[in-house]
């Protein structure tokens, strides 16, 4: 099947596989399994020598994992996809890849708080400067960046500030200086496509709504195959200079007999080879089960987050309520303009009573689950500023959309009538 002409609804059933040629099983095989049988000496040679791919050690790919790599790539319109043990994991190869010590990259405010403290601290640490700035303001970034600037790096629908990111003015600000716009898509599967507009690399942690059962935790980092490497060697040494660590590669050039998958296969041969976040086997089953699904499951949460932002937007108490639907302005322009499968499945809001208000919301709600994590089945919910945020300072809680009375909602896909009335007994036993 020509799998770029098909629907998403059938790419998530069919791309990457389609039977087992031995046993013509139809479910893909969890390949339990650490090393492979070379066929010969040769065969072994070529494969560490790029010159054919193939399965080597499961650290480094293992074919249950390839299958949810094929699907995920030929749902973005990529090229090729490396998944690996979480979203932090992809995150960090993601920028990795491009850049160590003595570079930087250019970053939006509006990130989740792992990513949020991975890049204020710990990126710091190894020597790699993260520089922020509002992604409003998309002219920022380029203002931002200098002869070291390796990457810039935004999420499409920010967690927790739900301000829809100007992903196309951002790539196009980059693109000219050889700097790729790596976005997190992890909010946003199928409702956006970040390649169509530009970036040239996509981040997720598939644990969230590509899994979607809250059973698997997973990342996987995604190359478009649509920047020319090559042509900025300057911007972009990793990929343009002899890589020590791998015989003296040059990967922009040992890609080319395997297209356009010199940021990717770098990715794989070295961080993934030299730090190990690979994910097992197992897990890249189960999230295969969840890509499955995902064109049926999110038109469902994006239906009910819709009827949720709008519920709370007319409860007194609730002093503000953030869902891209009831953006105004340039805000509602991006969400019509990016967004277009669907206005997402997140709903934020803020209480007049601050954190206690906060707290006590969620110690009442008994359809909900108290967790940090999003996407699920399950209608989810959290307090961030005690939680997911809150090894942030008052001035990063600020920038990242974070108050004291904030509360973020993950709705999941039970009944709408039943997840407002939840909500509805909660807010009333917190006072709002």
């Amino acid at each position: 099947m020509a799998e770029r002409t098909l629907h998403p609804e059938t790419l998530a059933l069919h791309a990457g596989w389609r039977a087992d040629p031995t046993t013509g099983a139809v479910a893909p095989p969890i390949y339990q399994t650490t090393s492979y049988q070379f066929r010969d000496t040769e065969h072994a040679a070529n494969l560490f020598a790029l010159s054919e791919m193939g399965n080597i050690y499961t650290r480094i790919g293992n074919p249950t994992t390839d299958i949810l790599e094929q699907r995920v790539t030929a749902l973005e319109g990529g090229a090729a996809a490396v998944a690996v043990a979480s979203g932090q994991a992809a995150s960090a190869y993601a920028i990795q890849t491009l850049a160590r010590a003595g570079d930087n990259i250019v970053s939006g405010t509006d990130l989740y708080g792992g990513t949020y403290n991975l890049f204020t601290n710990t990126l710091p640490d190894m020597g790699i400067e993260v520089r922020f700035v509002d992604p409003a303001d998309p002219d920022a970034f380029a203002r931002a960046a200098d002869d070291k600037t390796r990457a810039f790096y935004a999420e499409t629908l920010p967690n927790p500030k739900l301000a829809v990111c100007p992903i196309g003015e951002i790539a196009a600000a980059g693109r000219p200086l050889g700097i790729p716009l790596i976005m997190d898509n992890t909010a946003a599967p199928l409702l956006c496509r970040p390649f169509d507009h530009g970036a040239a690399i996509i981040v997720y942690s598939t644990t969230k709504y590509i899994g979607g059962h809250g059973t698997s935790i997973g990342g996987m980092v995604i190359d478009g195959g649509n920047l020319d490497w090559a042509a900025h060697a300057e911007r972009q040494p990793m990929l343009n200079r002899p890589d020590p660590s791998y015989h003296g590669v040059v990967w922009a050039e040992a890609a080319k007999a395997h297209g356009p998958v010199a940021y990717a296969l770098r990715l794989r041969t070295v961080l993934l080879r030299d730090l190990g976040a690979a994910l097992s086997p197992l897990s890249a089953f189960q999230l295969i089960q969840g890509v499955e699904t995902l064109p049926l499951r999110m038109p469902r949460h994006c239906d009910n987050a819709l009827k949720v932002a709008a519920f709370l937007n007319e409860r007194s108490g609730v002093t503000r309520t953030i869902h891209p639907s009831l953006a105004t302005g340039v805000q509602k322009d991006r969400a019509q303009k990016y967004m277009t499968g669907g206005l997402g499945a997140l709903v934020g809001f803020e209480l007049a009573g601050g954190e206690a208000a906060g707290r006590a919301f969620i110690d009442a709600l008994q359809l909900f689950y108290h967790v940090a994590n999003i996407g699920d089945a399950r209608s989810l919910a959290i307090h961030p500023a005690s939680t997911t945020h809150s090894q942030l300072s008052l001035k990063d809680l600020e920038l990242t959309g974070v108050s004291a009375g904030y509360v973020r909602l993950s709705i999941g896909l039970e009944h709408s009538d039943d997840i407002i009335a939840d909500l509805d007994q909660a807010l009333t036993a917190a006072g709002a």
